[in-house]
């Protein structure tokens, strides 16, 4: 296993220095380094089952709970109580019908001590077209939110998007019942108060995010756009905190993380990502490979 680490302090992103790890080998044993409690939040996409064999295996439906228990088990241990694990998976469609494989990994890290609190939907703006006789082409991916207790960080006016066009027609005529709060019908205990809106320009967003695939060539077969690491780090971190990637591939969750001077750890099991990724993070002119050799540390 190859360790590198990339302090940035030099061209003014943060006085403190962020730190940015990389460890090239395979998650399950890079993770057993890294301490207890130690990560404020995971962002990462694993190869779903049957893809990117070349690299990861390809891992069977059948076989992928078994193969992830390991490495969620680790994830476990090293976030905070306070931490939140944010995992970018899809079913696949096996002799024409969805995999449940998703569902018996929910099921599974739930015995497993997770806590399973919310699903965000990644709606894919750009999908790629096609046809297939008993279904449509996929436009989103679950954003599956784990966490290890109820009390979490989260801090939600970082994301509020502007209220919209709605606000100017929906508040401008209220009635009497919009003035006070307004329970729900069907006796669900919830219940709104459109008049408390008034003054405000921004609302909290919802649990789909609406956001284009990766279009640049990040040399990876399934690179995520650098808004959907951002929107999570945004969500659940402050600056300092630290952000791991156990699947790191093209490094864009480490790229976003070091940009809003998050400290980041990044784990990928291919070098040549890894090598990638440090050609990123370090000035064109070092010498990477005598860098490797000698272990110095690159200061960006």
């Amino acid at each position: 296993m190859l360790q590198q680490t990339f302090p940035r302090t030099a061209d003014g992103f943060d006085d403190m220095g962020i730190q940015t790890d990389i460890h090239s080998g395979d998650s399950r044993e890079c993770l057993a380094r890294i301490a207890d409690h130690s990560v404020d939040l995971i962002v990462t996409s694993p190869p779903y089952a049957d893809q990117r064999k070349n690299i990861y295996g390809g891992i069977r439906p059948e076989e992928y709970v078994q193969w992830f228990l390991p490495i969620s088990e680790q994830l476990l241990r090293v976030l905070k109580p306070t931490g939140t694990f944010i995992l970018n998976i899809k079913e696949k469609v096996v002799a024409g019908e969805r995999s449940t494989y998703v569902m018996e990994l929910i099921l599974a890290m739930r015995r497993q001590g997770w806590l399973w609190t919310e699903e965000f939907i990644w709606h894919k703006k750009n999908c790629y077209p096609g046809k297939w006789p008993n279904r449509f082409r996929d436009a989103w991916e679950r954003l599956l939110q784990f966490n290890k207790s109820r009390k979490f960080h989260m801090y939600q006016e970082a994301v509020m998007v502007p209220m919209g066009d709605w606000a100017n027609s929906r508040l401008k005529n209220l009635s009497e019942t919009d003035k006070i709060r307004d329970n729900s019908k069907v006796g669900s205990g919830f219940g709104k108060n459109i008049s408390n809106w008034l003054t405000r320009d921004k609302a909290y967003p919802t649990n789909v995010l609406l956001l284009a695939t990766e279009c640049g060539n990040k040399e990876h077969s399934a690179a995520f756009p650098e808004a959907l690491p951002e929107w999570f780090i945004k969500l659940f971190t402050q600056e300092n905190d630290t952000v791991l990637d156990p699947f790191m591939g093209s490094g864009t969750t480490l790229l976003v993380a070091q940009r809003m001077r998050r400290n980041s750890i990044g784990i990928d099991i291919a070098p040549a990502y890894c090598d990638m990724v440090r050609r990123q993070l370090c000035p064109v002119e070092r010498d990477l490979f005598a860098m490797e050799e000698t272990g110095k540390e690159c200061a960006l």
